[in-house]
């Protein structure tokens, strides 16, 4: 057998094996630069007041929205646990629709309730006045749980389907997190400040082509030892 043709093998596979680790190198560092935007959007953010809610607002924009609230329409979005003045409880965040003057609805998230609250839920009557963040829709994943249509406990943050499950078709296509402080006895819990996801990009760059390169230096390595003992 020929020294080519002894590499034919290993050679393509060290090959298939070098694009798949270097395009895993790739994606990361194109995950990194999109995170480290994310990142740079919610510092300017929370530096900076609320603006008037634009008609196409950036994702992690704080603005503030004027409107009422619907409470008949109010759902349930995912499952936490949290710890309570009586312990640790089971909880979601409340999703309240807010009709505008405009005559469309944006859903709000007005913070976490437990599944059985000890007291009243905090919903306002008559116009209403909410600063918060926008939040961009969710795509269900493989292994999402399935929303429960008939009790609008949704597991997707999917504006269109929650909107569309309670006959909203003018809904915005995001959701306003709704910020404020602890309550003092009452639910909802609102969110106290924008969220800061974490970016760990960076150590798998360097993980996805340090694999690459060491592969490529093995390779290499046996490939030359191999012609010698030949």
């Amino acid at each position: 057998m020929s020294g080519r043709t002894r590499l034919l093998g290993p050679g393509l596979m060290t090959l298939v094996m070098l694009v798949t680790l270097i395009g895993l190198g790739t994606w990361q560092l194109q995950r990194l630069r999109w995170k480290e935007d994310v990142l740079a959007r919610v510092d300017i953010a929370e530096r900076n007041n609320p603006i008037p809610l634009p008609g196409d607002p950036q994702p992690f924009t704080k603005v503030m929205v004027e409107g009422q609230l619907r409470a008949d329409l109010a759902a349930m979005y995912g499952a936490e646990v949290r710890e309570t003045p009586t312990g640790p409880k089971m909880g979601a965040h409340l999703i309240v629709p807010l009709e505008r003057d405009t005559g469309n609805t944006v859903l709000v998230d007005r913070g976490w309730v437990p599944v059985t609250p000890a007291g009243p839920l905090d919903l306002p009557a008559g116009r209403v006045h909410l600063t918060g963040f926008i939040r961009p829709a969710e795509t269900a994943g493989w292994f999402s749980a399935t929303d429960d249509l008939a009790a609008r406990h949704f597991y997707t943050l999917n504006p269109a389907a929650i909107a569309a499950a309670l006959r909203l078709p003018e809904a915005a296509p995001f959701i306003l997190v709704a910020l404020g402080e602890a309550p003092a006895s009452r639910w909802p819990d609102p969110a106290r400040h924008l969220p800061r996801p974490p970016n760990n990009h960076l150590a798998y760059v360097v993980t996805w082509y340090g694999l690459a390169g060491t592969l490529a230096v093995i390779f290499v390595i046996w490939a030359r030892k191999g012609s010698k003992d030949a």
